[in-house]
């Protein structure tokens, strides 16, 4: 590995907060309210497939609003009598909104011996199943197309002009694919515990857990590397090495075991921020995970705004699976949300449900 160069990022300490990662475009200075209301962050999953009519597995169609995704599998699995592990999904959706995915449940039925129950008539005042068919596989993270959005943004300040200008960037180049804030937990808390159990400070002896934490730290390196090429004004340009995504745009480094894909400067660069944290990097690779890559850049699809009102703008748009709408926004506007006593979806830990205070606090 070679060093780190002159304008590298600093080593990371014990987290208290996740790192102010540069942007791609000059700030619009403008602010706005996110997630007032639920219905201001509309999401559905794109799936890769829909359920075939036949099968073991119960394919539910699901609304939920005000629940996290484990919350309503938690639920699904009891009002079907079978155990947790036996309900799946494609990913984790965000509480604090109105979003709508695909559930499944192995639920084999012998034939003559029983009939499908019929859970569209389940009641409750977070989520509803809106249809359901069966299908032949069970849904497994990551298997989903992407997602659509439509985000209203409230008490908008600031320059018109500015904001328009951004979402023009965005649409047209696109905008650094970091992993979004939820990714690490509150205040970056899941990076700080998986450094100390890959550190073996720690033992982490919970499977769920302990795959969080890996993933926090290996998403982390990548949004360092992300960072480093920003830093350098590399934003929208090839280094000689880069491995190129299907699109051609230059890929980084999810961390793991082998030699990294790069060579000549874009290996450089990719080693000196692994120098720079060589804990997390050689605790993944001795954590058994493999070198994989993702793109650098995340491209909105279909993407369009509006201003129903002076102070209000609503944007939709879609992404592929693994990227942040959160991310969108930053390189859009500053926002702040209502302050809520719940941890983040990343945990997938069902909470209680409690009164959110109005005080806001600016998201990342």
């Amino acid at each position: 590995m070679t060093d780190a160069p002159s304008s590298a990022l600093p080593a990371l300490p014990a987290l208290t907060t996740l790192p102010l990662w540069p942007k791609a475009y000059a700030p619009s200075g403008a602010r706005a309210t996110l997630k007032q209301f639920n219905e201001d962050f509309i999401v559905t999953e794109l799936p890769l497939q829909l359920p075939c009519g036949e099968g073991e597995h119960l394919w539910l169609d699901v609304e939920k609003n005000g629940a996290n995704t484990a919350f309503v599998a938690q639920q699904l699995a009891q009002a079907a009598g079978v155990q947790d592990k036996d309900v799946g999904y494609a990913g984790l959706k965000d509480r604090h909104a109105v979003t709508r995915q695909w559930f499944s449940i192995y639920l084999p039925i012998p034939k003559g011996q029983g009939e499908t129950p019929d859970l569209t008539t389940l009641q409750h005042p977070e989520f509803k199943v809106l249809s359901q068919s069966r299908h032949l596989k069970k849904l497994r993270p990551g298997d989903l197309q992407g997602n659509r959005f439509r985000i209203v943004l409230r008490d908008v300040t600031g320059s018109r002009e500015a904001i328009e200008a951004n979402l023009q960037a965005v649409k047209s180049l696109g905008v650094p694919n970091y992993f979004g804030a939820q990714r690490f937990g509150h205040d970056g808390g899941n990076i700080e515990q998986g450094r100390a159990m890959l550190a073996r400070e720690i033992r982490v002896r919970n499977p769920k857990k302990k795959g969080i934490y890996l993933s926090a730290v290996r998403s982390f390196v990548f949004n360092e590397v992300l960072a480093q090429r920003i830093q350098q004004g590399l934003w929208g340009h090839t280094l000689p090495g880069d491995v190129p995504d299907d699109a051609g745009r230059p890929t980084g480094p999810l961390w793991g075991r082998g030699r990294v894909a790069t060579t000549d400067d874009a290996q450089a660069l990719e080693n000196a921020v692994a120098e720079r944290h060589a804990t997390l990097c050689d605790g993944l690779e001795h954590a058994g995970l493999n070198q994989e890559r993702r793109p650098l850049v995340a491209s909105p699809t279909d993407m369009s705004w509006e201003w129903p009102q002076a102070d209000q703008l609503v944007i939709t748009f879609s992404l592929n699976a693994g990227s942040y709408a959160t991310t969108v926004l930053d390189e859009i506007i500053e926002t702040m949300e209502p302050e809520r006593h719940a941890e983040s979806e990343a945990v997938a830990e069902p909470t209680a449900h409690h009164a959110s205070p109005a005080t806001p606090h600016a998201t990342r």
